[in-house]
């Protein structure tokens, strides 16, 4: 697919495990899904707005991220059929690292029914180069009631592993889904600077043993110019966070229902900088707090 991937590891090399000794110290931390107790790498790559490429040009800064993101640990890869052409991207890149070891994530986004979604999975599946979803989620909550029964018949064939809703607005149906126990995932926003889901939905995932992706967990950017003029603290150091970014995530995986962040990038470097959130300890309640006071001074 015209893939670029030589040189894909060029860059600072003390940010990657270079080696199987080394990755089992630098390599990201795991946390177990709360349904089936499989362990998942805390920090996963979104792929909105920044994988929407055409996957026969030049990609290989993407390929580069991706290459980093797995050197790390990492293996959570996250789209949708609303982000262009991101699942090709993945799917071309993933075949170009030669790599099929991803924990495939995407969803259905549809409104045209229930075949229609059926098609729309199913063309995904195809995109991004897996048999088997590992994750598929209601975009949204867009056609829902014509779609969550199809994943929920797909999870018990096998054809999917996990099911789960992506939604930013609606969290009142959120909340009811998850407490009927029929999910395994949801998908909400979720930051130090946007703390709403702190009121019922984690704590209502924690209750019911549903899994939670954060997306927007830098707030679109916004929560770098909210400290752009305030130095990191320093007992930012006790919690191994040498950036802000690495702070912000060290918040959301410090929470008890142990979100998992999907920060999207084009970059290689802020990549190195995300997943170094995932190494070494989350942030205890009285850090979260203090970081909180921090942005609110």
């Amino acid at each position: 697919m015209g893939l670029a991937v030589g040189g894909l590891l060029a860059g600072p090399a003390a940010a990657i495990p270079p080696s199987a000794e080394d990755a089992a110290v630098t390599s990201i931390r795991r946390m177990r899904i709360p349904r089936t107790g499989e362990l998942l790498p805390v920090v996963g790559l979104g792929t909105s707005r920044t994988f929407d490429r055409d996957p026969a040009g030049d990609n290989a800064d993407l390929a580069e991220v991706l290459a980093r993101f797995l050197a790390w640990g990492g293996s959570l890869v996250d789209s949708s059929p609303m982000y262009g052409k991101s699942e090709a991207m993945v799917g071309a890149l993933a075949e170009g690292l030669g790599r099929g070891d991803l924990f495939y994530a995407t969803k259905v986004w549809t409104k045209d029914g229930k075949q229609a979604g059926i098609d729309q999975m199913q063309r995904s599946a195809e995109l991004m180069g897996t048999p088997r979803f590992d994750l598929m989620q209601v975009h949204n909550l867009v056609g829902l009631d014509e779609h969550l029964p199809t994943l929920e018949a797909w999870r018990e064939e096998g054809r999917v592993r996990y099911i789960g809703v992506t939604e930013m607005r609606d969290f009142a149906t959120v909340e009811r889904l998850v407490k009927s126990g029929v999910l395994d995932f949801v998908q909400v926003p979720y930051s130090v600077g946007d703390r709403r889901m702190e009121e019922r939905i984690l704590p209502a995932c924690l209750d019911h043993g549903v899994g939670v992706l954060v997306m927007r967990p830098y707030q679109k950017g916004d929560l770098f110019g909210a400290v752009k003029d305030k130095p990191l603290p320093e007992w930012a150091a006790d919690f191994g966070a040498a950036s802000w970014g690495q702070l912000f995530l060290k918040y959301i995986l410090g929470h008890p229902a142990r979100p998992i962040p999907i920060p999207a990038t084009t970059k290689p470097h802020h990549l190195d900088d995300n997943m170094a959130a995932g190494v070494g300890p989350a942030l205890d309640e009285a850090a979260r707090a203090r970081l909180v006071a921090i942005l609110e001074a």
